[in-house]
């Protein structure tokens, strides 16, 4: 067993080898406090043979046991990957994927497993550290060490790493990883942070993530294997001749076209025409043709950038395509909105519901609900393709929670709009940045459903072309430019700050001014995306859409929530029967309704207040005779409160039958004169009137 650590806030951070998980390629055990994962690599000995990609996959898991638990449900084991797996796999892959080698086909497998989880909030940075310690030691190639941080900002302070509860308390969040040259992936979302705060945050988090490389390469010095040879592909440059000479001029002229599919299918028909022209050999090279046909089209299309500043679409890189909005578009919606930018589509629909609607979410942090819930889909028919639906991907995960990230910090309090929210965003078309236009969308139906949001938001991905020392930052990037570019960078915001953002990279890194450069100009682009939508929809509108649930609040003291309630339920059930609203209760006493018809809450709240009210001796209480017995009347002074009317109470002559003076569901004014120590009310009829009487004489 080989081991080694260094201190990061007064506690250690541990890499250990040589213990489990023996037979992979490489083994980490992670351990920073409590938290302790285990990080294994795995990649095959030969290469596949179809593919001219790297076939990578990360698949992070948090084990039950790692916080004592046993799993909910009927089976009692782990099931499929929880959101929170999903997209800390994807935060795991996305800063090692691009220190692959070129022409390094074998199939590679990451798994990252919790063991223990601690309070320190550290699993899914200790699953980068890990994942890249088992690739650095192993003799899978691979040109790390990635390190990994989380950075807490606290209006002008920084905090590295923070646990749980630190957390909570922190404005913005966000998670750097990078080599020891640069940043390779960032993302992080919270309250309105400038620019400038922003590269303050990256240049503390990559002096931490130095120090996590140094820690690596020590235990590589101690323990790491010699790397696997890799060819790198070999061009063959007769053939790249001759593909160049047929088709060098085609390309030029298909790349400049603006429609995609049309741009597209000008491309495969060249394609097709070179392959049938030179495929005539005994052997099939259409591969080889396609590998080099691509890489003319991807050279000529970076060095149209570069070299004239001129996009496919015949954009400046500064420029943002066109854009367009409506709002209000869906009639049953609660809010709607489709946005529309270039040839991207989102449709953006919007949904108010109760407490009851809440997601439960059952984790190793413990149990927790969420209010507010962002879905992104991807039909295939948004980029004209045919494939079996199924359900959401992580793709679709990771898009839909950068745009949640991103409006959740503009949405009003629990307390002021105690509605649980869904937006769900369904992309119609794309070419490039769905996600951004998603958040774009989800503002302006929450505007359109007249949320009443501190700001709109909107969102922008901006591109890296970098040869050597040249570069040009690319604003509103298309599909196209996020292939064929080095650089995806989202930023989303308000016209004060960022909100959220996400950063990876397909090279080695980004420097600090390339990044300066990229927000700089994403602010730009943001600013004249706002301005676009405002011009659409200026702010929320002034009342809920009309098919919207309204939720009333009032409050009672927390002693008589069992009375609300009743016995299994039995009282609020009925009040839900009788009415037709929506009811929940806290602990606190706060009572939320809910429903379309306002004289329904209304209904609710007044049997609500009757069944906490309590009777006071000497007031007098308009009543409706609920029951009459041979020695008086029971009377409802308020909704759930009955008092006893007796017979000798009821007037002030004597009187043989009661029925000879009430009848059942009429209205009499009645006064309380006791109530007893078992808390029995008894009412009446000759001394509230002779009060009125005295009154009246006394007037």
């Amino acid at each position: 067993m080989t081991h080694v650590e260094i201190d990061v806030k007064g506690k250690p951070l541990y890499l250990e080898t040589g213990r489990f998980a023996k037979q992979a390629d490489g083994s980490i055990i992670a351990r920073y406090g409590d938290t302790v994962i285990l990080a294994t690599a795995v990649a095959k000995k030969e290469a596949r043979e179809d593919v001219d990609f790297f076939p990578l996959t990360v698949d992070y898991q948090e084990k039950a046991y790692a916080a004592g638990k046993i799993p909910g449900g009927f089976f009692k084991r782990e099931g499929r990957p929880s959101e929170k797996e999903v997209l800390t796999s994807r935060l795991i892959d996305r800063p090692i994927r691009p220190l692959f080698p070129d022409g390094f086909y074998s199939e590679t497998q990451g798994i990252i497993s919790v063991l223990s989880f601690g309070n320190e909030n550290m699993s899914d940075i200790l699953g980068i550290i890990g994942m890249s310690a088992a690739l650095c030691i192993s003799d899978i190639p691979f040109d790390g060490p990635v390190g990994a941080v989380r950075m807490g900002i606290l209006k002008d302070s920084f905090v590295v790493n923070p646990d749980l509860q630190e957390i909570e308390e922190c404005d913005f969040t966000l998670v750097v990883a990078g080599t020891e040259e640069a940043a390779m992936m960032v993302e992080g979302g919270g309250l309105e942070i400038t620019e400038s705060v922003l590269l303050e945050a990256l240049d503390i988090a990559h002096k931490e993530i130095k120090n996590v490389v140094n820690l690596q390469k020590q235990l590589v010095s101690l323990i790491g294997k010699t790397k696997r040879a890799v060819t790198p592909p070999q061009l063959n440059e007769e053939l790249m001749g001759s593909v160049s000479a047929i088709s060098l001029d085609k390309i030029k002229q298909a790349i400049i076209i603006p429609d995609k599919l049309l741009r597209q299918d000008t491309l495969n028909n060249i394609l097709k025409d070179v392959v049938i022209q030179l495929n005539t050999g005994e052997g099939d090279i259409s591969k080889d043709i396609t590998f080099l046909f691509n890489k003319l089209e991807k050279d000529l299309v970076r060095n149209m950038i570069l070299d004239q500043g001129v996009r496919a679409d015949g954009r400046k890189p500064d420029e943002v395509r066109k854009i367009s909005a409506d709002v209000g578009i869906l009639p049953r919606a609660h809010g709607s909105a489709l946005f529309v930018r270039g040839e991207t589509q989102a449709l953006a629909v919007f949904t108010l519901g109760t407490a009851e609607d809440e997601q439960r979410i059952d984790a190793l942090e413990g149990e927790s609900k969420k209010a507010f819930m962002l879905h992104y889909n991807f039909p295939p028919f948004s980029v004209g393709e045919v494939k079996f639906l199924r359900s959401a991907g992580r793709r679709e995960i990771g898009h839909g929670m950068l745009a949640e990230r991103a409006l959740k910090e503009v949405l009003p309090a629990k307390s002021d709009f105690p509605y649980t929210i869904r937006i769900v965003s369904d992309i119609l078309e794309s070419n490039g940045s769905s996600s951004m236009a998603t958040v774009c969308g989800g503002t302006l139906a929450l505007m359109d459903a007249g949320v009443p949001i501190k700001a709109p938001v909107a969102g922008i991905a901006m591109g890296l072309i970098k040869e050597g020392e040249k570069t040009v930052v690319l604003t509103d990037i298309l599909g196209l430019e996020d292939h064929l570019g080095d650089m995806d960078f989202k930023v989303t915001g308000t016209e004060d700050g960022i909100t959220a953002f996400q950063m990876d990279v397909k090279i080695s890194g980004v420097s600090r001014e390339i990044m300066g450069n990229a927000l700089e100009q994403a602010k730009k682009g943001r600013l004249h995306i706002l301005g676009k939508m405002k011009a659409i929809l200026s702010g929320p509108r002034d009342h809920l859409a009309t098919h919207a649930p309204r939720i009333f609040t009032m409050k009672i003291t927390p002693d008589k929530i069992r009375e609300v309630i009743g016995t299994g339920g039995k009282v609020i059930r009925g009040i839900v029967e009788q009415t037709g609203v929506k009811i929940d209760i806290d602990d606190t006493g706060t009572i939320n309704i809910a429903s379309i018809d306002e004289s329904s809450a209304q209904k609710a709240i007044d049997i609500i207040k009757g069944i906490v009210a309590e009777a006071e001796v000497g007031k007098l209480y308009m009543g409706k005779v609920k029951r009459i017995v041979d020695f008086g009347a029971f009377v409802e002074i308020f909704p759930g409160t009955e008092g006893l009317l007796h017979i000798s109470q009821i007037s002030d002559k004597r009187i043989a039958k009661v029925t000879d003076v009430l009848n059942e569901g009429e209205e009499v004014l009645v006064k309380v004169i006791e109530i007893d120590k078992m808390g029995r009310i008894r009412l009446s009829r000759k001394e509230a009137i002779q009060g009125q009487t005295d009154t009246k004489s006394g007037a």
